[in-house]
């Protein structure tokens, strides 16, 4: 079934321990506003988790018509020797022709994408967009440095050193909006959708590397409108965090509240223009205000 109305996303997950974003441009340090001590996940982060998740456990590999387009393929299938594909290469895997690309890539269906082609390129818009995540609240920035398991040079003495920021603590929140509009376009479905809220939620459970293990979703939104074109927005700053003493020295979901009377009312307020609202929440997630009407949605 196509998707024909709109609907926002508001997703909060933690992170302990782990760099959630590292910043190749600065030591792959945590992304942090300077100014604030906010910290920041960039929304090609966000995507990236939900591509990996919907390959590696929904199928999305390339067999029975089901693909990601954007995703690390070897020019010779299957020999990491062949090198990398570049975009025009990828594209000849669907013979340049975006409507193969749309039938079978659920990331073009969702996010869009630009086709590379041998003349030219078609640029789909995507229907599913993301803002910057930012944390509720300050973070601390800790630098670890340890020694490796190998010797610096062969028959030495010294083992190499090594070095890592990581985040003791983060809570962020992501928003994302579903543009019935341009679902027109890639021909996204609302059993695409599904699997998008499942790759989020999921996708951010198994981040099993070593620097990404600690993340953890807590808390997810999704709200569609019986209006076509209209949507609330903002639903990230109509939360916070409240309970907490000092915000650099909060380590568990359970050191806070997380405050959503700004929210709650807002639904309240354009309850007619609502059609559903479905909620994901960790247990051990404290809310201020219960969200009313809500359906679990349930993994």
């Amino acid at each position: 079934m196509k998707v024909t109305k709109r609907s926002e996303i508001l997703f909060c997950y933690d992170v302990t321990d782990a760099n959630p974003n590292g910043d190749p441009l600065d030591e792959n340090k945590p992304r942090i506003d300077e100014e604030t001590k906010i910290n920041i996940v960039t929304d090609v982060r966000l995507k990236r988790t939900i591509r990996d998740y919907l390959y590696e456990y929904k199928g999305y590999n390339g067999t029975n018509g089901k693909d990601i387009f954007v995703r690390e393929e070897f020019v010779k299938k299957g020999d990491p020797t062949s090198g990398l594909q570049d975009g025009k290469s990828r594209a000849k895997d669907f013979k340049e022709n975006p409507e193969i690309v749309k039938n079978e890539c659920v990331d073009v269906r969702l996010f869009g994408g630009v086709i590379p082609l041998t003349k030219d390129s078609i640029t789909f818009t995507g229907p599913v967009q993301f803002k910057m995540g930012r944390s509720l609240h300050q973070v601390e920035l800790r630098h670890i440095q340890g020694t490796g398991a190998f010797a610096s040079k062969e028959g030495a003495n010294q083992k190499t050193f090594r070095e890592e920021y990581q985040l003791p603590y983060s809570f962020i929140a992501f928003h994302g909006i579903v543009n019935e509009k341009a679902a027109e376009h890639t021909g996204l479905t609302e059993e695409d959708v599904n699997e998008l809220v499942e790759g989020i939620w999921n996708g951010t459970k198994n981040l099993i590397s070593r620097s990404k293990f600690g993340q953890m979703p807590r808390f997810l939104l999704k709200v569609t409108y019986n209006e076509s074109g209209y949507f609330i927005g903002d639903l990230d700053k109509r939360i916070s965090i409240s309970g907490f003493e000092n915000e650099q020295k909060i380590r568990s979901i359970k050191d806070f509240t997380l405050v959503t009377e700004e929210l709650v009312n807002a639904f309240k307020k354009n309850a007619d223009k609502i059609e559903s609202i479905s909620i994901i929440k960790d247990d051990n997630l404290k809310l201020s205000h219960e969200i009313p009407n809500a359906k679990v949605i349930n993994l």
